[in-house]
């Protein structure tokens, strides 16, 4: 758990304060509080290598100014023994801080001693932290919505789990409420449809179930369907599917037995095609979590009841409210209707208590699209109702991606002519370049999802220049392996030898993963790592360009050698957390 960038920083502050104590206790400044000040990597490295503005920050309280502030400090500063070689002022007061050779050195160093370890932190302190997402309602396939939360979800626990939580995946299936009644609706009308004269003249035809399925869809004359029903051709298959091993029997029982029949048969199905989806998508849980699960153990009922105590519902016109609008909501809302059915909120409400107040999550982080929005207040004011911290609750707001083929926009599978499925999608993309491409923004971005850059063997195609490069290493080592020169353990005589801004610059990124990691976890935006990774791509492209290996002096060649090492681990330790494959050759 190495993080050079971290002990860096805590050295320049230890620093600068050293020498504000020897000033004010010299009298140079008078004895006041010294204000936070800030500790960064400047944007341009000419900038130094890290640099503060204490001098500036100091100015109010020292009454003096900033430069001759800085000035003061750098007087007293004693290098020695630190990561620093120099120290050099800059603008009105910046203090700007080089690394020392050594430090180079350590950076490499530690990269290579902890191997497939390297960028893990302790930031997460072993808390344990629940993340559900897609939950894609099991009543039909998954749509390319769910392609991007499936890979921010899996992405962002696996770089949760890197940075110290203890994290645990999850997915909520929806098998209760409005849309499985509407499923058993769907499912019985085109049950009773292929039980008819239409259907079973098309039966007796012998079709294939996709122009079976066609078929049935385009009998709106004889049958037409209501609008407040699935109209997919999944519904279709199912009813085909359990007419083929029932027969005609359930079409005699009453409507409700009839609609529980095909739910009971068809809704496993689907909730084992969404198991077989996510696992081709390199995506497995911990849970499955289902949703009748709470209506069958009273979680439901208990909620309602312990909102009740809470003393934020009242009644009204027959039905139980929640008074969200204490909490900055526009309106009240509905817990139990009139009819004393619960509304979808409550076992949304019970689940999430489950999860933090039962299961004692230190966090429960979901994916939710960007049409949730408003929904989060109002799961927050029910967690403080009920006594649960609703800082533990975190949701992360995913905005739509937009398929783009040839420059314009893409909706339709050129397999089967419909929507785009997740399940079609990783028949015409590659997974690892769906993982990484639904990573490269911050989930509450929007972006185009380029369909002929995700196949492209291409420098463009960022999944493809970050796997290139760990080949490219991996040629460069079997080459040299050839010649028998392999690597020795780094020295500070190799250190040494890096001079060029190519070299330099690669080391200090290496150094900055565990920052990333952290920074990653903290935000809960994975694209902060699969940038990195391009990053670091691209600098070891620049550094293999600029600086030969082969044929140089001993220590040069084993200095560079040494860092093709490092990047090496480093991207396999990236690519093998976000689930992408790390190819030796290409």
């Amino acid at each position: 758990m190495t993080d050079l960038i971290k002990e860096s920083f805590s050295q320049a502050r230890e620093l600068v304060m050293n020498a504000l104590g020897q000033l004010v206790a010299e009298e140079v400044f008078p004895a006041e509080a010294v204000p936070s000040f800030n500790i960064e990597i400047p944007a341009d490295p000419k900038n130094g290598d890290v640099s503060t503005n204490a001098a500036m920050v100091c100015a109010k309280p020292f009454r003096s100014a900033p430069r001759k502030i800085a000035e003061a400090i750098v007087s007293k500063l004693d290098t020695i023994g630190s990561c620093f070689e120099k120290v050099e002022i800059a603008g009105p007061g910046f203090i700007n801080f080089f690394y020392a050779k050594s430090w180079y050195e350590s950076v490499v160093k530690a990269v290579l001693a902890d191997g497939s370890e390297y960028g893990r932190t302790d930031f997460g302190k072993g808390k344990r932290a629940l993340i559900e997402f897609v939950s894609a309602n099991p009543t039909g396939p998954m749509h390319i919505g769910n392609a991007r939360g499936g890979a921010i979800g899996d992405c962002l626990a696996a770089v949760m789990e890197y940075a110290g939580y203890e994290v645990e995946r999850e997915f909520y299936i929806n098998d209760a409420g409005n849309q499985i009644e509407k499923f058993g609706k769907s499912l019985r009308l085109r049950y009773m449809q292929i039980c008819g004269d239409k259907g079973q003249e098309l039966v007796s035809k012998n079709m294939d179930m996709d122009s079976f399925c066609k078929a049935i869809y385009e009998d709106t004359e004889t049958f037409p369907m209501p609008d407040d029903v699935y109209l997919g051709m999944d519904i279709i298959a199912h009813a085909k599917n359990f007419f083929d091993e029932y027969g005609m029997i359930a079409s005699a029982q009453p409507e409700d037995e009839c609609k529980k029949a095909l739910v009971d048969y068809a809704l496993p199905k689907n909730i084992q095609g969404l198991h077989d989806d996510l696992a081709k998508y390199r995506i497995s849980y911990d849970t499955w979590f289902k949703e009748s699960t709470l209506h069958n153990d009273g979680s439901v009922q208990e909620v309602i009841n312990k909102l009740k105590a809470s003393g934020y519902t009242y009644e009204q016109d027959g039905a139980l409210w929640f008074k969200t609008t204490e909490f900055g909501d526009e309106k009240d809302r509905v817990l139990v209707r009139d009819n004393g059915i619960p509304t979808y909120f409550v076992p949304d409400i019970a689940y999430h208590y489950n999860k933090l107040a039962v299961r004692k999550f230190d966090k429960a982080i979901d994916i939710f699209g960007a049409d949730h929005h408003g929904y989060i207040p109002r799961l927050k004011a029910a967690m403080t109702a009920l006594g649960v911290d609703e800082k533990k609750l975190d949701i992360v707001i995913m905005q739509m991606v937009r398929l783009v083929k040839n420059g314009e926009t893409y909706k339709l599978s050129k397999r089967s002519g419909k929507a785009i499925t997740l399940n079609t999608l990783l028949e015409e993309i590659p997974i690892d370049a769906a993982r990484f491409f639904f990573n490269l923004r911050e989930p509450n971005s929007q972006f185009d999802f380029d369909l002929d850059l995700a196949i492209s063997n291409s420098s463009q195609n960022p999944v493809y220049y970050v796997q290139y490069a760990h080949a490219r290493i991996c040629s460069v080592i079997k080459k040299l392996a050839e010649e028998n020169i392999e690597a020795k353990p780094f020295t500070a005589e190799m250190a040494a030898t890096l001079s060029t801004p190519e070299e330099l610059e690669l080391v200090k990124l290496m150094a900055t993963l565990p920052t990333t990691i952290n920074e990653a976890a903290k935000a809960y935006d994975p694209a902060k790592v699969t940038k990195y990774a391009v990053d670091i791509a691209t600098l070891y492209h620049k550094f293999y360009n600029a600086c030969r290996i082969k044929g140089e002096e001993e220590n040069v060649m084993q200095a560079r050698l040494a860092l093709s090492l490092a990047v090496k681990q480093i991207i396999s330790n990236i690519l093998e957390m976000l689930k992408i494959d790390c190819p030796e050759s290409m």
